[in-house]
């Protein structure tokens, strides 16, 4: 199963994540398919920056989003 989810970049107290498409097998850090986008907590407001084509064409081809990145769609979509 293909998962659209977050990939934890950055140093330790300073996070910084990209929005991937990944098999559900592969561990967090692990092997991507495909970079959509950024996502960075630390700023204020945080800072989401979405390919929205790419995110509508994974999930038209069936990938799921994660909770927490199906939340940072929705407000990109805002």
């Amino acid at each position: 199963m293909v998962k659209i989810r977050l990939q934890r970049e950055g140093k330790k107290k300073a996070p910084f994540y990209h929005i991937v498409v990944a098999d559900s097998r592969v561990s967090r850090d692990g092997k991507i398919i495909e970079q959509i986008g950024t996502y960075d907590p630390m700023t204020k407001p945080s800072t989401v920056v979405l390919d929205k084509e790419k995110v509508a064409q994974w999930i038209k081809n069936g990938a799921k989003p994660t909770d927490t990145v199906k939340k940072l769609i929705e407000n990109a979509a805002k």
